[in-house]
């Protein structure tokens, strides 16, 4: 080959060259013109998702006080220290310092961060001051999660009224459940820079929206009336082996509830550990069937209608027949010539059929809801029950109860509605809607400006006249002047109260010998309180035998001296 011809095939091999690099370098550059122009949107999103992230940041969950501002229920914060063994380079200087901190053996701290898996968790609801002690340390492998824990500072006394959180910040029971949207608030979010492996980058956040710190609860509930009646709750259920009871105070001008109470309870604090048949409020949700404490709404019933009045008089010659059904009193005897006041201190069955009968069917059940019977009571309590109550019209009803249910039997209340029906009374025959919130208390997420909203008492209906709810009120505090009830009488207070002891129904009819005692009071025409000591062992039930019997309850004169303050006139 000349040299002509060499030159010629440099010359061709330059050309070719060349434009293979202009046609490398215009692919690049359109390569790099579709990147950072035509889709220069679309890849910084996807560069942003993967730098950036979003941390949920929870609110702090609204705490709960009494009356007086004592705290029922706060927030601590715990930590869970655990580690990731593959990441840690010196293990055993790791666990000299961590075993101090938590308290545990050096061999055994030595050993989990030893182990041959990807995590392990060292410690769970580590107090806030040693976890941020660990988090100090900055060890690479150690991993500390702080959390919110929910302390009930009373224990057992709120138990069953306050309800529980769980370890997801979500409420159950109570008032923990009822508001549990409302103390829970709402998360805030915190947009966060991060190094290619997923660890959080020291520079001040993107974005940073705060939560809505949840809504503090001022609650109707006063402490030391809750600590009295739970103290002689307590005593009475041991004093007569009980198995279970409930105490129940009102104010029936408000329907605010001032005490709560049932027992056995449980730790919410640790509740994981409870009996979960325990936790839902037996005051709000166990029926049973009242007895003659439901004679007291009879009574109103047939001296609203104008059917009776306490001195109307009928003959008792011990039994009466209603639908079939024949109806005799608790001793099975007649008690003569009597009048309607006689038959209330004396819990006459046939007395209370009569008046039900009278008054007729319609009227009688009318009267019944206008109490608020067979419907909730509505109060802010989660878990509560309506009761059972059939009427005239449905198919499991019969004529023979219209007889039964003016004494308190084929009908199921709960505790809650017996004491707003008989406060109702107390507040010369206004029925009240029941509440346990006294004030609402949010905080802004911008600002610290607090707003306390009031809770207003609702009136429900009228259940009867004030003229009736007086008459009422004075025959029930013959029924307790009466009758000799020495635990329900205390000397300078005017007491109204009428006692009920239901028998139990069962799948055969009702239990020979267990019984469910209670006891209404309207003390001093102030605070009603429902003493419900609850369902006694055969050989222990307060009158055994005597399904219909007054009960002198144990306990009800110290409590109510505790409770009233105001001597009669």
């Amino acid at each position: 080959m000349t040299g002509e011809d060499t030159a010629k095939t440099c010359y061709y091999r330059l050309i070719l060259l060349g434009l293979c690099l202009t046609f490398g370098f215009s692919v690049i550059l359109a390569q790099l013109f579709q990147y950072q122009v035509l889709q220069h949107d679309q890849l910084k999103q996807i560069a942003d998702e993967q730098r950036d992230r979003e941390k949920v940041v929870l609110p702090q969950r609204g705490v709960i006080a009494d009356t007086h501002g004592y705290l029922l229920a706060t927030n601590l914060v715990r930590w869970d220290i655990s580690a990731s063994p593959p990441l840690i380079a010196d293990p055993d200087d790791l666990a000299s310092r961590l075993a101090g901190l938590l308290a545990l053996p050096k061999e055994e701290v030595y050993t989990r961060l030893t182990a041959e898996k990807p995590w392990v968790l060292l410690a769970k609801e580590v107090p806030q001051q040693t976890g941020e002690a660990i988090l100090n340390l900055k060890a690479d492998g150690l991993i500390c999660e702080a959390r919110q824990v929910r302390v009930y500072p009373e224990g057992e006394l709120f138990a069953h009224v306050l309800g529980i959180v769980t370890n997801a910040g979500d409420g159950f029971y109570g008032v923990e459940g009822f508001y549990n949207s409302l103390l829970k608030g709402a998360g805030g979010k915190l947009q966060i820079e991060q190094n290619p492996v997923g660890d959080e980058i020291p520079v001040p956040p993107l974005n940073f929206n705060p939560p809505q710190q949840g809504t503090s609860l001022i609650l109707t509930l006063d402490r030391n009336i809750q600590y009295i009646a739970a103290e002689e709750l307590n005593r009475a259920l041991e004093e007569y082996q009980a198995e279970s009871g409930t105490v129940i105070v009102m104010d029936p001008q408000t329907g605010a509830l001032l005490a709560v109470v049932s027992s056995p309870t449980y730790d919410p604090n640790h509740f994981a550990e409870a009996d979960v048949r325990l936790m839902a409020d037996p005051a709000v949700s166990n029926m049973w069937e009242p007895g003659s404490i439901f004679k007291i709404i009879t009574w109103a019933a047939g001296l609203d209608s104008g059917t009776i009045s306490p001195g109307t008089t009928w003959y008792d010659n011990g039994a009466i027949e209603v639908g079939g059904r024949v109806i005799q009193n608790w001793d099975r005897r007649g008690h003569g010539l009597v009048t309607m006041e006689d038959g209330l201190v004396q819990s006459l069955n046939t007395v209370a059929a009569f008046i039900s009968t009278s008054v007729g069917k319609d009227r009688f059940y009318t009267y019944l809801r206008r109490f608020g019977f067979g419907d909730l009571t509505k109060v802010d309590l989660a878990s509560e029950g309506p009761g059972m109550m059939k009427l005239p019209g449905d198919a499991d009803w019969f004529p023979s109860e219209l007889g039964t249910n003016s004494f308190g039997q084929g009908i199921a209340v709960t505790p809650l509605q017996m004491i707003t029906a008989v406060a109702a009374v107390a507040n010369q025959g206004r029925l009240m809607k029941p509440h346990i919130v006294r004030q609402f208390i949010t905080t802004g997420a911008h600002s610290q400006e607090r707003k306390v909203v009031q809770v207003e008492p609702t009136l429900v209906r009228w259940a009867v006249s004030r003229e009736t709810a007086q008459t009422l009120t004075d025959m029930l505090v013959q029924a307790v002047e009466r009758e000799g009830s020495s635990k329900a009488r205390i000397p300078g207070y005017r007491i109204a109260g009428k006692t009920g002891t239901a028998q139990i129904p069962t799948a055969y009819g009702y239990h020979p010998t267990d019984t469910i005692a209670s006891f209404g009071r309207l003390c001093a025409g102030r605070r009603p309180s429902l003493y419900h000591p609850g369902q006694a062992g055969p050989a222990q039930s307060l009158a055994v035998g005597h399904p219909d019997r007054r009960a002198d309850l144990p306990g009800h004169r110290r409590e109510a001296v505790h409770l009233s303050p105001h001597p009669a006139g």
